[in-house]
């Protein structure tokens, strides 16, 4: 059965849902941001929230603590990765995923169910979608605008690497291209703004998300065995 993390950091909130989303498809554990080494997990999920408090900026501190290192060793292996929100800006600021995130276009922090375009699914974590699939997730964020240089973009677009894209009208926080979730060049770390964690139950009026979770679940011994994520 695949063994999900869940770091926590100082100023984590949503490390159990996030727990108990992974606990739907594998076994999970937290993870303390003091841990040096991942305990065996197969799948790391970096849950929502403001780690550190956010000082600095969002995502800044937490590539330096123990845990994260431990992650980008993991990642440097192959091994599956995925950012949610808070967890999404911490991963582009240690460099695991191109791009960044920028205030809000409204300057305010704003939660909203929103829909989602998958634009591919031939990733772990995408292909119990189908092509073009719509996703309904909430988000929740004042810095979930995703920025990146224009060559940098044109050469993600190419290669597939944006996974999810708002729907249209849904772009709410002013997102390039409508970019809700990117992926590195190897396919094997993602992030994305919205919250798939809350999205897991048809009591919570959406259950979309856990088609990202199952994708993790039954994509990572094969990722594992080959070191080939794609």
């Amino acid at each position: 059965m695949t063994k999900f993390g869940i770091p926590q950091f100082p100023g984590s909130c949503d490390e159990t849902d996030t727990l108990l989303a992974c606990a739907r498809v594998g076994e999970a554990e937290l993870l303390w941001h003091k841990d040096k080494d991942l305990k065996g997990v197969d799948v790391v999920v970096i849950p929502g929230g403001f780690s550190y408090g956010d000082y600095l900026r969002v995502g800044a501190i937490p590539p330096f603590s123990p845990v994260m290192q431990a992650v980008a060793e993991h990642a440097a292996d192959g091994g599956l990765v995925l950012g949610i929100c808070n967890g999404f800006q911490v991963l582009t600021e240690a460099g695991l995923l191109p791009g960044a995130l920028l205030p809000n276009v409204n300057l305010s922090f704003t939660c909203r169910q929103v829909d989602l375009i998958v634009e591919n699914v031939e990733t772990p974590f995408t292909h119990e979608c189908v092509p073009t699939e719509r996703l309904s997730i909430p988000a929740k964020h004042t810095t979930g605008r995703y920025f990146a240089p224009t060559e940098m973009l044109n050469a993600m677009e190419a290669e597939g690497q944006v996974l999810l894209r708002y729907a249209q009208g849904h772009n709410f926080n002013g997102s390039t291209n409508d970019i809700a979730g990117v992926c590195n060049e190897q396919r094997n770390v993602f992030g994305l703004m919205p919250h798939p964690e809350h999205a897991v139950d048809p009591l919570t009026g959406s259950d979309d998300g856990l088609k990202l979770f199952a994708s993790l679940a039954s994509a990572a011994p094969m990722a594992l065995a080959t070191g080939d994520a794609t």
